[in-house]
Parts: C-alpha cells; sequence; structure tokens
C-alpha cells in the first residue's frame, strides 16, 4: 500500500504541480457568472471535468484540489461514467479534497481570521478517503495588518490538528499557511510575518505529533503587496529562501507555493528564479496554482463545448510554463 511518504512524495517530486480546482460552489458560480456562464451544478461538474481530463495534464500535474461538490460527482472517461476521484486515478492524477469550511472573524484578534472546520472533521475525512481521495488541503489566510502572535498561534494550532487528522485517516495533509500579498506593504514586512507564521505553523506541527515526512507545505512566496513597488524576481527568490532556509524542517518532502494574487507570468518567474537561486535544496520546489493556470482556461471555455479542446490547450500552456518554472527555466513572453 502507498504510504504516506509515498504520497507525498508523489505530489511533489517528479517536477510537475498540483492543480488548486477547490473554489467553494460560491466562488465558483461567481466565476462562472463573470464569463456569462449559467452557474449551475452542472457547469461547474463541466468546467472541472474540462481541467481534469485534458489530454496530457498527467505530464505537467501530479493532483488536483476538489472541493466537496466535485468529489461527489461522476466524470466522463471515454463512454463510461464513474466517480470522479476514479476518473482522477484513471487520467494519472491524484484526487485531493478542500476540506475547511472557510474563514470567520478571530474573537479578540481586530482584523484577523481563522479558519473553520475542525468540528466533524474526522469523520469527513474518513469519508473522503474511502471515495478515493489521496490528500487534503486547509487554508490559514494572514494578513500583515493583523498578524499578531495571538492569530498566527489560533491559524497554527488549526492547521496541526487538521495534518494530524489526516494522517490518523491516510490522507496526506497539504498545510497552507497564507500571508496575504495584498497591501501596500514591502517585501521585508512580508518576510518578517511568514517567518513568524511558518514558525509557529512547525512549532504546533512538533506539538501534535505530525510526522513531517507526510505532509506537502504549500506557503506564499516572500513578495511585497501588490499595492507596492515591485521586486524583481531575484530578490523574491532570495528573500523566500532565506525564510524557508530558516524555518523549514528537511525532513519535509516538498513545497508547492501558491500563487495568491499573482499572475501565471509573474508565479512562473518568481519560481523559476527561487529554482536557480535554491541550487541542490533539501525539499522538493514546485507549485500549487489555481487561477494562474485556469482563469484563461475558463474564459477560453466561456460554457462551449466547441471552445473545449481550445480551453484545454490554454490550461497546457500555462501548465507547461509554470513546470518549466520548476526546471528553473525563465518563463518566455507571454505575447511570444
Amino acid at each position: 500500500m502507498r504510504t504516506l511518504a509515498d504520497t507525498a512524495l508523489a505530489l511533489v517530486s517528479s517536477g510537475r504541480g498540483i492543480l488548486a480546482a477547490d473554489e467553494s460552489v460560491r466562488t465558483m458560480s461567481q466565476r462562472l457568472e463573470g464569463e456569462n456562464i449559467p452557474a449551475t451544478e452542472e457547469n461547474r461538474r463541466l468546467y472541472r471535468e474540462l481541467l481534469v481530463s485534458t489530454p496530457g495534464l498527467s505530464d505537467l500535474v501530479s493532483g488536483v484540489i476538489l472541493c466537496d461538490e466535485t468529489l461527489r460527482q461522476h466524470a466522463s472517461v471515454g463512454d463510461i461514467e464513474m466517480p470522479f476521484a476514479e476518473a482522477c486515478h484513471r487520467w494519472g492524477i491524484l484526487p485531493g479534497i478542500k476540506v475547511d469550511t472557510g474563514t470567520s472573524a478571530l474573537a479578540g484578534a481586530p482584523g484577523a481570521l481563522v479558519t473553520e472546520g475542525l468540528d466533524g472533521l474526522r469523520g469527513r475525512l474518513a469519508e473522503y478517503a474511502a471515495m478515493g481521495a489521496a490528500f487534503a488541503k486547509w487554508r490559514a489566510v494572514i494578513d500583515v495588518t493583523a498578524a499578531t502572535d495571538y492569530a498566527l498561534s489560533a491559524n497554527a494550532h488549526a492547521l496541526a490538528r487538521y495534518a494530524a487528522l489526516c494522517q490518523e485517516q491516510g490522507l496526506v495533509p497539504i498545510v497552507e499557511p497564507e500571508v496575504l500579498c495584498s497591501g501596500a506593504h514591502d517585501i521585508d514586512v512580508c518576510a518578517a510575518v511568514s517567518d513568524r507564521a511558518l514558525a509557529a505553523v512547525f512549532a504546533e506541527l512538533e506539538a501534535q505529533r505530525v510526522d513531517l515526512g507526510g505532509i506537502v507545505l504549500k506557503p506564499n512566496l516572500v513578495t511585497p503587496g501588490l499595492d507596492a513597488t515591485p521586486a524583481s524576481a531575484e530578490e523574491v527568490a532570495a528573500a523566500t529562501l532565506a525564510v524557508l532556509d530558516r524555518r523549514v524542517p528537511p525532513a519535509v518532502p516538498g513545497i508547492a507555493f501558491l500563487s495568491g494574487g499573482h499572475d501565471n507570468d509573474a508565479a512562473c518567474r518568481y519560481l523559476a528564479a527561487l529554482n536557480v537561486e535554491a541550487g541542490e535544496p533539501s525539499w522538493n520546489l514546485t507549485f500549487s496554482f489555481g487561477r494562474a493556470l485556469v482563469s484563461d482556461a475558463l474564459h477560453q471555455w466561456g460554457g462551449e463545448e466547441a471552445s473545449r479542446a481550445g480551453a484545454q490547450a490554454v490550461l497546457l500552456a500555462n501548465c507547461t510554463r509554470a513546470v518549466g518554472a520548476v526546471a528553473g527555466r525563465a518563463p518566455a513572453p507571454l505575447s511570444a
């Protein structure tokens, strides 16, 4: 049987990345409506099926993160209808599941958020594992303006409780402490908050006896806020690696960076510079992008079956750029 370490390595060690297609029903509906596509359950299913069934995607993507609705749906593999998780396995991609239930205001911490979803999580994880999921995801949201020690500790504690429950049920936890890139803060502020966030997370993971060899870390890249003066890709790489070297134990098999609010071009440039700067790091470095990979495909599709192949071609192009960045190749300009 595949162990937690086997699954974690399969997700991060092949030069491929993880596709995040786990938007909630509400968020996915808003994105469909933004493209003038009716926000129906069937259209949400068709869109996720379009992504994961893309020919050749498994050469670029090792896993896909889904939401509860999608994991309970069926997909078409040729002329056969089967559960989505089974279809992902057929396509050579490990299925994962988002298990947090969103954020709420953290009591006693003005402006800070804490991620919810621990109630009943053990039972939900057991069900997802029985449905064929191989890994799970939980996102903590950290705003630099509200990153008190209390806020960081509360989110780190929830992440570690989630991770321990995942491993109990045989699922690899993706541990995602995201320092948001919204705002006008500089790169040093992002680095300081990211450093404190990771310190809190790994202290809690150790306290709750989480096996670090069976997790995937999904952090933010260390960048200035989107409203600040941009930093070069080399500056982002150096700042990010400095934080990781201080805070991430070598037992962690891999780090899959989120794109946050950065578009495909910026995220790929940062990732390429990071892999060049890292040389031979202690961990596998890859990506776990969502909008940076799929937004163009959604626009190309527009809900039209005739545009399905074109949308899949756009998705493959964006994934190819990201995989090239994992290999340290600077992406070609989007206009090329």
